[in-house]
């Protein structure tokens, strides 16, 4: 079987067409709109008959005055752990709850703009990915055209002919005022944050509403037309005290520049940035409905995750546009949603895209210190598990909001972008330091217990047991264990990366003291050293050693091995009533890691078929009624979405190291865990552990190339996993067995093929 190397298929040059959204008329909710951003800025196309919707965000936008009656001199580890051990549950509510559920801090919604198209009839909604191009097909013909353009920081919309179009701005409130749909946990009323009534302006072809919130900040919505003889230039944008004293005139400048801004200029800076986006990597894959899934998510990153505009919280650019406020607060949750978010990055060298968490993360450092220093009353860094934009804690279910290990999970992006672009720089600026101060928060906290292990003041397992008392576990609970070995591990890592044996050793000490992992005789992973899986569940806790922290894994031995066994057993006999979309997603990746092909293919489709909506995004319940999941509900979170990036990355290469914690000991994986319906896949420069660019083509079930591109010198560990017929083209392994070996130098190039 020869190959073509030739071949285009896979190559980073974009979706295909049958990738592109396509929805027909009426969508009569925004969270099924068309979603478009530049990473700062969003907004969703929708609509029905004659009126056009074009539901506004702003990821920046929030309310970040502490709740009401907060006792901040009371707010601390130590009086929490005091009140823990006492079962107090009013003190905590009082003290710590408060701070999630007053109706602020919170996110902010940006508005809307409303289109009357008059006579003429809104037939069908698109996206074309490709080109990050929304489309309204109108019944005459006509096709309207929408794009979000990160220079000029505008939407702007291109309405032909020459029917004259209405435009209409509408603030949350009035929003509110229409009966619009609730959507989901914890959403309140924009009223009750006591605003004053906004002001509206206009003039110039221009029109706006300037919004006085709170603690300084102003925020203007403002859209402005311009007519040719063929049709109308729509523009709009959000701006705030964040761009200037006087945000009313920054955003009439930035319309202006835009409305005078050739389109056709415009749109070569735009579909240049998204060109240089899809070049980065590409995936073809035998089946539709994931293909384009997998696509859609990429496009999010580009549309929803860029460096110098806040990273994605629950919704992205995308918040609520209901009349109230954005569900659990649009906030940052960092015990899962905000980690899980930024997992799939790494593998499709997305760089920019993870660099606006890592970054913001970084920036708020100074804050981060502070809280360990006034919270736990120790040294380093620590962020809030729930938090605002700015790094404020927001608590809520303090088990999990308020757990010091929900940092560790943060920091390990910081490793794996470490790992992944191999950059010594980033090691030693931002990696190390960061981990380094997140781990000497958490060890200061540790004492030993009457075994000698240390142990946590206290311990959960998000988010088993929800908000109860039973949430509380006798420290150290398997999550904890697994994220403080894990963080503790990478340090050793890194440590040795810059030469600090010392510290190295330090670190490796403590994650032995740390002691083994809960389990019962038969291997199965247990919550505590009391407590075992109470049924089925969406947050797979208990299993993060196995993923996504690699601590547990095939290759580990027969205690591994039967530990995997034996917890995937308890977890499949408990069901998935207990489980949502993200849940899916998640257990496919983890499947994946484990090898288990088939499993984390069926339930990769589950969630593909099962817990999107029309548009893509992730919906945490069951949207086709086929008893997936107890739960039905309906707010869409994106971290489901990312995590089944995720699980496609592993499905197609994998690179951890056998040994977490030894410096440059990865293994490159290609094919790792395909299934059968997939005899035909292919992928280009995905992304893997050491620096290294990675292409493979399989064909009726057999790998026929692959290619590896070194960024740096080093050893490269290519699992041998190709048919005898495989021949290397540019250098000979100089190691042969269940590992090939060859030593590359940066730039360097490895390709193989399948011969005749």
């Amino acid at each position: 079987m020869a190959l073509s190397r030739d071949s285009e298929a896979g190559r980073g040059t974009g979706p295909a067409p049958a990738s592109n959204l396509s929805l027909s008329a009426p969508i009569t909710t925004w969270d099924e709109g068309i979603p478009l951003g530049n990473g700062l800025t969003g907004g969703l196309l929708w609509g029905a008959g004659n009126q056009l919707n074009v539901s506004l965000d702003r990821g920046d936008l929030w309310d970040e005055r502490p709740a009401k009656g907060m006792q901040w001199e009371k707010f601390t580890y130590a009086n929490l752990v005091r009140m823990v051990q006492a079962r107090d549950r009013a003190g905590i509510d009082d003290i710590f709850e408060r701070a999630y559920y007053d109706v602020h801090p919170s996110k902010l919604p940006g508005g809307r703009l409303v289109l009357d198209l008059g006579p003429r009839q809104v037939q069908s909604f698109g996206l074309d990915l490709k080109g990050a191009e929304g489309q309204v097909q109108l019944v005459a013909g006509d096709r309207i055209r929408a794009w979000w353009l990160g220079r000029d920081q505008v939407g702007r919309l291109w309405v032909p002919g020459s029917q004259p179009v209405r435009i209409k701005l509408m603030t949350p409130g009035m929003v509110a005022t229409q009966g619009s749909q609730d959507v989901g946990p914890d959403s309140r009323g924009v009223g009750l944050l006591g605003y004053p009534p906004a002001k509206f302006g206009d003039g110039e072809g221009l029109y706006w509403y300037d919004q006085e919130a709170a603690d300084g900040l102003r925020y203007v919505v403002m859209a402005g037309v311009k007519s040719a003889a063929d049709g109308q230039h729509i523009v709009t944008t959000i701006t705030s005290t964040a761009d200037g004293p006087d945000p009313v005139a920054v955003a009439k400048q930035r319309l202006r520049a835009a409305l005078t801004r050739p389109l056709t200029t415009a749109l070569k800076d735009h579909q240049a940035w998204w060109s240089d986006f899809w070049a980065t990597s590409g995936v073809r894959l035998p089946e539709a409905h994931i293909q384009r899934q997998y696509d859609f998510v990429r496009y999010l990153y580009g549309s929803g995750s860029r460096r110098g505009a806040p990273p994605m919280p629950l919704q992205g650019v995308w918040t609520a546009d209901a009349g109230s406020l954005p569900p659990w607060k649009g906030d940052y949750h960092n015990d899962l949603n905000t980690q899980m978010a930024y997992m799939g990055y790494q593998g499709a060298g997305q760089w920019d895209a993870g660099l606006s968490y890592l970054d913001f993360l970084w920036e708020r450092r100074p804050r981060f210190q502070r809280f360990a220093r006034e919270f736990y009353g120790t040294e380093g860094l620590s962020t809030p598990g729930v938090m605002t934009l700015s790094g404020e804690p927001l608590a809520g279910w303090v088990q999990y909001s308020l757990s010091p290990t929900m940092t560790a999970w943060s920091a390990h992006l910081f490793y794996l972008h470490w790992r992944y672009k191999a950059d010594d720089e980033f090691l030693r600026t931002r990696a190390y330091p960061w981990c380094r101060e997140a781990a000497e928060c958490i060890a200061a906290l540790l004492k030993p217990d009457a075994d000698g292990r240390l142990v946590l003041p206290t311990s959960s397992s998000p988010e088993i047991f929800d908000n109860s008392d039973r949430a509380w576990l006798k420290p150290n609970s398997n999550y904890d264990l697994m994220s403080m070995r894990m963080l503790f591990l990478s340090l050793v890592e890194m440590a040795t990366a810059v030469g600090d044996k010392e510290e190295a050793a330090k670190w490796q000490k403590l994650s032995d003291d740390l002691g083994d992992y809960h389990v019962r005789e038969d291997g199965t992973l247990r919550l505590n050293s009391e407590e075992d899986l109470p049924g089925s569940h969406r947050h797979l806790s208990n299993l993060m050693g196995l993923h996504p922290f690699n601590l547990i894994h095939p290759e580990g031995g027969y205690e591994d091995r039967k530990r995997i066994r034996a917890s995937l057993a308890e977890w499949e006999s408990k069901g998935t009533q207990g489980w949502v979309g993200y849940s899916f997603s998640w257990m496919s990746a983890l499947q994946a890691r484990m090898g288990n092909a088939e499993e984390a293919h069926r339930l990769l489709d589950i969630y593909a078929q099962a817990f999107v909506l029309r548009n893509g995004f992730h919906a945490n319940g069951d949207q086709t009624d086929k008893g997936y999941s107890g739960f039905r509900y309906r707010p869409f979170t994106l971290e489901g979405n990312f995590l089944a990036m995720n699980a496609v990355h592993e499905m197609l290469l994998q690179s951890w190291s056998p040994t977490l914690g030894k410096l440059d000991s990865e293994v490159i994986r290609v094919f790792p865990a395909v299934p059968a319906a997939w005899r035909d896949v292919e992928f280009n420069d995905l992304r893997a552990e050491g620096g290294y660019r990675v292409s493979a083509t399989r064909r009726q079930g057999i790998t026929v190339h692959v290619k590896v591109v070194a960024s740096r010198a080093g050893t490269l560990r290519l699992r041998n996993s190709f048919d005898d017929r495989f021949a290397w083209l540019n250098q000979q392994p100089r190691s042969v067995g269940p590992n090939l070996v060859f030593d590359v130098k940066a730039g360097e190039v490895v390709e193989g093929v399948i011969t005749e």
